[in-house]
């Protein structure tokens, strides 16, 4: 018997027992939907983005005229919004260099980090919520979760080619410790809630 065999014989003969893995804790607060709100209102404003609350008769555009009244080209996956860039045309993702804000529909957000759930199928290009000045992310209400062990059993990681959660616009602060916002990427983040 050589060395190798010695040492795969030995490591199988010390395997430790098996031991039940323990249940699964639930982190829940049991918050209403109001108090969700607040907590993911408060989280994304200290990851320096921004949430619009949409109601009454308010629609996305106005609120993409306000916050964005300088916007040339605007690109939009959000059915409620068409965006003045056809995503239909543009064959390479280099083609989105110059998207002042992108719109972009969520399916998930959670408020204990004011994360939001990107796919692909969201984005059309997974370039696009990064490469835009501004992002804007479209969420219902209704898709909040409290914390990140929630949204890990809601979204189906295999369902798409590509998720990542976003929580704010980029931050650096490496160089001089000096905060700099929308370093690498988005220069903002504004999640327009909707009832």
């Amino acid at each position: 018997m050589n060395s190798r065999e010695k040492i795969l014989q030995a490591v199988a003969q010390n395997k430790p027992t098996f031991s039940p893995l323990p249940d699964a804790q639930d982190f829940s607060l049991q918050l209403s939907q109001r108090q969700l709100q607040e907590l993911f209102q408060n989280a994304v404003q200290q990851g320096a983005g921004k949430v619009v609350m949409l109601d009454g008769d308010e629609t996305l555009a106005n609120v993409l005229q306000v916050e964005f009244p300088d916007a040339l080209s605007i690109a939009s996956t959000a059915a409620q919004y068409q965006g003045n860039l056809n995503l239909h045309a543009i064959h390479h993702p280099v083609d989105l260099e110059e998207v002042d804000v992108a719109v972009i529909p969520s399916t998930l957000g959670v408020a204990e980090n004011g994360a939001v759930w990107l796919t692909e199928q969201d984005c059309q290009f997974r370039v696009l919520p990064f490469i835009a000045q501004h992002l804007v992310v479209v969420l219902s209400a209704q898709h909040l979760v409290e914390n990140m062990h929630q949204a890990y059993q809601r979204i189906a990681i295999d369902a798409t080619g590509y998720g990542v959660f976003v929580a704010g616009p980029s931050k650096t602060a490496d160089i001089e410790q000096s905060l700099v916002i929308g370093a690498q990427a988005a220069r903002s983040l504004t999640i327009v809630l909707t009832p």
